[in-house]
Parts: structure tokens; sequence; C-alpha cells
């Protein structure tokens, strides 16, 4: 295994040298190991590129790591990825992405990933994006999420993006049954002439249904950043929907949150703020003696912790 591919993997999956559980290591387009458990199976797909990872009924305290990397410039991979989430089952998903180039030639990833959630299962998903290398072609990442949840699912989503990526567009969607809830938390930061895009798309369909969705960005530099959200409430249900953001230097970001009810029982917020590093909180570290780069720098790991 190359140096760059152990450096993408420790920084996008939490790899120590070694998976634990079931696993699909892709490189530059093809795969590069993999492994499945007695109760995970993954597969490739029979129609096109990308995987099918079933996970039993009831299974409990398991892990599935899919990280995608890109290695090289020149190189635009798209993947389909399927996954199917037996009743009850309560597992984590790793499935981070690493753009490198150092060639000069622009690098993509595109992971299109699908969840089907049945009743009462319960999946904490990590999907951690970053790019590296000196190379003057763009580094991409524009993931696709979808999302089908069943009576009492529910789908926690930690997501992430701190640098390196010179443009994404990400893009998720969620149909939520009965009961079933989605819970996003997203981290972006951008810098330079960077650009990013968020869209989210949730319908609660099922009554008792809910989705809280909470973005903390930083634009710095040039760069510019966009957020969209739709809840749409279509049965007694709850939705809420929070966008933060810092901007420094020349930094943009747009934020559009969208609510609709379509049941006077569905109760839906959002919220949207967008500002300044507060001169006081700057002030303060400066009297603790960080200078004002490394007060800024600890403001923004803060923030976007």
């Amino acid at each position: 295994m190359k140096q760059i591919t152990k450096d993408l993997l420790r920084e996008v999956s939490e790899w120590t040298g070694e998976f634990a559980g079931a696993y699909n290591l892709r490189e530059d387009g093809q795969c590069a190991g993999r492994q499945s458990t007695e109760n995970i199976a993954i597969e490739s797909k029979a129609d096109g590129p990308g995987l099918v990872i079933r996970v039993r009924p009831g299974t409990k305290g398991e892990t599935v790591s899919i990280p995608a990397l890109v290695t090289q410039g020149g190189l635009d991979d798209l993947v389909y990825n399927d996954f199917f989430i037996g009743e009850g089952a309560e597992i984590t998903i790793v499935a981070g992405c690493g753009v490198h180039t150092e060639d000069g030639g622009a690098a993509r990833h595109n992971g299109i990933h699908r969840f089907f959630l049945e009743k009462d299962s319960h999946v904490r998903y990590l999907e951690k994006h970053v790019g590296t290398g000196h190379g003057h072609g763009l580094r991409s990442i524009d993931p696709v999420t979808e999302i089908v949840l069943g009576e009492n699912a529910v789908l926690e989503m930690d997501t992430s993006q701190l640098g390196g990526v010179d443009r994404s567009t990400r893009r998720t969607s969620a149909v939520a049954g009965p009961g079933a809830r989605l819970l996003v938390r997203e981290r972006i930061l951008t810098e330079g002439e960077q650009q990013a895009r968020t869209d989210f798309d949730v319908q609660l369909d099922g009554e008792g249904s809910g989705a809280d969705i909470i973005s903390r960005s930083v634009a710095r530099g040039h760069s510019r950043q966009q957020y969209r959200s739709r809840i749409i409430g279509n049965a007694r249900c709850t939705g809420h929907s929070e966008c933060d953001a810092i901007i420094g230097e020349q930094g943009v970001v747009d934020a559009a949150p969208a609510l609709t009810a379509n049941s006077g029982d569905a109760a839906l917020i959002h919220e949207a703020a967008i500002g300044k590093i507060a001169g006081e909180q700057l002030l303060k570290l400066r009297t603790l003696g960080l200078t004002e780069e490394e007060a800024e720098a600890r403001i923004v790991a803060g923030f976007l912790k």
C-alpha cells in the first residue's frame, strides 16, 4: 500500500493499519480490498460501478467501512452504492473520501449512496471528505445521498469537509415514514477560491416523523458557499433546519432554508446566522497570550468541532 493511500485512509476513515469488521476499499476507480462478515455482506453491483451492502436484521454494534480514494490527477471516479439495513439492526457506516493530486490533472469523486432502512433500524453514518496535494488541477467531491426511512428507523449523519476540496456539491434527500428520524450534523471549511454547495430535501411523510439538520461552516479567503434546505411536512411531524456560518476576509455564504407544511400538525422551524468572528472573542484569547492568527484558528476549530 503506497504512502498517500495510508495517509488518506487515516484522514477519512479512522484507519489504524487495518479495518475492524466489514470493509471495501476503492482506490482510483477499482476495488483495492474487501471483506464481508457473517452479518454484513458486500457485493459488487451487476449493472455498473458500485456496491450492494446488505445488513442482516437484528445486527448490533458492527461497523462497515467503504472509503473511496482518488490518488492521481486526470481521473473522474463515479460509483453507486446501495445499503439495505434489516429490521432492528444498529450499525455504523464509515464512508470517507479523499482526493489527491500532484501531477496537475483534475481529480473528482462522485459517490451516489442510497440507504433503505427497515423498521426499528438505526444507522450512524460518518462521511468525511478531504483534498490534498499540490497539483494545479481541481480537486472535486460531489456526494449524493438518498435515504428511505421505514417505521421508527433512525439515520444519524455526521458529514464534514474541512479543507483541500476545490469544488463540491453535496446533495441529500430523505423520505421518512411513521416515527422515523433523520439527524444531520454538517461541517464545512472553504478557503482561497474554493466553492461548496449543500442541498437538503427532506419529506416527512409519516405520523410522528422528524428531522434535525444543523450545518456549521466557515468561508475564508475568496471562497463561496451556498446552503439550501427544504423540509416538507406532510403529516404530524417535527422539522428543524439550522445554518450557522462564519465569514473571513472576502468569503461569501448564501443560506436559504425553506419550509413547507402540508399538514396543520406539522411543526417546522428554521434558523440562519452569518457573521464574522466576534471581536470580543479575539480580544479575550489575545489577553491569554495568543496572537490574532492563533486566536482566530482556535475559534474556528471550536466552531467546527
